[in-house]
This record gives structure tokens, C-alpha cells and sequence, in this order.
């Protein structure tokens, strides 16, 4: 089945979107929430801060230095003019919007394991939702899946965050036939969400080629990728002949793992995937890969504390 081919303007209000959010949707973030919430109403919230807004701030007075004070913020050509030092003080910029676009393609519903790629990149996408509440920051989320995609504006307040959360987590996969390509609206969402937004793109990553509109992502977004990965594409094990599906073809396909020569195919896709996914991110603290079967919360806490030392 062909999803219908939704309008490159297409948006939920608010109101609707408390009746898009299903039941199950929002059963599946309050579990995620139990289970994280002193992480990530203490911990994580403040590594989100640091490694998130960064010194982002505006500019406010000069003040005269006062022990303890940020040496960084001192401004010398004040405290060369006066004899003593002062510095800069600002005021911190308290809204960040967070943006969540979710490439939903068919070849994250595998996995290996008991959880698939898909179960995992929701979970991560999930955890970011409730980061972005506690912080009290502004969320959007674009779904791009195959043939369609369905945006949802910016939204304030734990609720309305909940909400466009569940309305992700509850979205169905993509049928496992379809062969149509990942419609990702690139020129709509470089029209429509704000400046220094923070967006960061969700999926499996194969290699491809930039779009021509990724030079203006990256100068007008601060933009990151998280890659989900399934311990199979790291490393093929040898189970001989096994069928597998190839959602590239729609068809089924036997698979000699213990082949030499699918072996080295495998391993020349997967340098392939490593170099598209680096060329797309070069600063390693742009991008986080994670593994299904992992824990998204330490996985999602590294990338965090990582960001905030370079930073720091």
C-alpha cells in the first residue's frame, strides 16, 4: 500500500494534535519516562543544557569581576582601561527549539536481536522529547517515510511535547513492500523552522549523496545525526545460506554469509556507510551511532558530556 502524498505544508494545531496522540503512544513515553525520569530530571537535563545551548547567550552589561565568576566572560580591553578587571555578563537565551526529523524507512523495522532499529530510534526520540520538556524548549517533529512525510510545528509546555512525542512513538512502519523512496522536505523545512534551531536527523544512515540544500542546513541549523545500527551490519556473522529481504528490491534474496565474496561485499557497503556518514558530519560531536539492544540513555548521556567538555 502507497501512503497518500501529503502537501509540503502540511501541519497538526494544537488542538488537533490531542486527538492524533493514540493511547498506546503516549503508554509508550510514560514507560520511558518511569524509567528515566531522576536521569533525566537531574543528569541528563543539565548535560542537555551544556551541550545544547553552549554559551549561546545575549549580551546584557560590563560588570566588575567578582570571585568565582567565569574567567572566560572577562572583557581585557575594559579591564586594561579601568586597572581591574571586569567582564561581560549576559543573559541567558532560556528557549531552544529542538527539531526531530525521523527518516522512517523500511529497513529499520530489522533487527538481529529482540529490538529492531526501529524500536530503538523511537526510544532514542522519545528520550530527546522528554529532555526538551524538562528544559522547558520548543519541539517539532518531521516523520519522512516513504512517498509521505507529516509535519508538527514547534510545540511549548509538557503537554503539548507529550503529545507530539506519542503522535512519533505511535506512528505505524511503512509497509515492508513499498518501494517508493524516502521523501524528506528539505527546502520546506529550511523554510519553515526558525534559525539556530537545533535539528537533529534520526535513521539508519545507508550511503547516499547530500542534498544540494545541505550548505544552507548546516549554516542556518545546528544539525546532528544519530544513527541507529544493528550488530549484524557491523560485523556479518557466518551462518551460511539464510533468505533475507532486500526492501531496496522488494524481493527476497538468499544470503551465503559464509561466502568470501559477500563477506568483502558487506565490508566494502559498510566502509562505504562509514565514509557517506562522516562526509555528511565531519565533527565527530555532530554525530552519535548507537546500537539496537544498547542503552539509548548511555549512549545519549556520552554524547552529551562529550559535546559539553569540548565545549567547555
Amino acid at each position: 500500500m502507497i501512503a497518500r502524498k501529503s502537501s509540503p505544508a502540511e501541519t497538526v494545531n494544537n488542538k488537533k494534535l490531542g486527538q492524533a496522540a493514540s493511547t498506546a503512544g503516549l503508554a509508550q513515553l510514560r514507560r520511558l519516562e518511569w524509567r528515566v525520569k531522576h536521569v533525566a530530571d537531574s543528569i541528563i537535563s543539565g548535560e542537555y543544557r551544556s551541550a545544547f545551548r553552549g554559551r549561546g547567550r545575549e549580551f546584557d552589561q560590563v560588570v566588575r569581576y567578582q570571585f568565582g565568576d567565569d574567567v572566560r566572560d572577562i572583557d581585557w580591553n575594559v579591564t586594561a582601561r579601568l586597572g581591574e578587571p571586569y567582564r561581560k555578563s549576559f543573559i541567558e537565551e532560556r528557549e531552544v527549539t529542538l527539531v526531530l526529523l525521523m527518516e522512517d524507512s523500511v529497513s529499520l523495522q530489522f533487527g538481529s536481536g529482540a529490538v529492531s532499529k526501529r524500536e530503538a530510534l523511537t526510544e532514542m526520540a522519545g528520550l530527546l522529547s522528554l529532555v526538551c520538556s524538562a528544559n522547558r524548549d520548543r519541539l517539532a517533529i518531521i516523520n519522512a517515510t516513504h512517498g509521505s512525510h507529516w509535519f508538527l510545528p514547534p510545540q511549548r509546555g509538557h503537554r503539548g511535547i507529550r503529545q507530539a512525542a506519542a503522535k512519533l512513538l505511535s506512528s505505524p512502519p511503512p509497509e515492508i513492500s513499498t518501494i517508493n523512496p524516502i521523501e524528506i522536505p528539505w527546502k520546506f523545512i529550511l523554510r519553515t523552522i526558525p534559525r539556530h534551531s537545533i535539528l537533529i536527523w534520526l535513521g539508519d544512515f545507508p550511503p547516499r549523496v547530500k542534498p544540494e540544500c545541505w550548505p544552507a542546513f548546516r549554516r542556518k541549523f545546528q544539525v546532528m545525526g544519530f544513527r541507529i545500527d544493528d550488530p549484524w551490519e557491523r560485523k556479518l556473522p557466518d551462518l551460511g545460506a539464510i533468505n533475507a529481504y532486500d526492501p531496496s528490491s522488494g524481493e527476497m534474496v538468499v544470503l551465503d554469509t559464509s561466502s568470501a565474496a559477500h563477506r568483502r561485499e558487506h565490508a566494502r557497503w559498510n566502509e562505504q556507510r562509514e565514509k557517506s556518514w562522516e562526509h555528511f558530519f565531519p565533527n565527530s560531536l555532530n554525530r552519535l551511532s548507537f546500537q539496537a539492544g544498547d542503552s539509548c540513555l548511555h549512549a545519549l548521556l556520552k554524547f552529551f558530556q562529550a559535546r559539553e567538555r569540548r565545549l567547555r
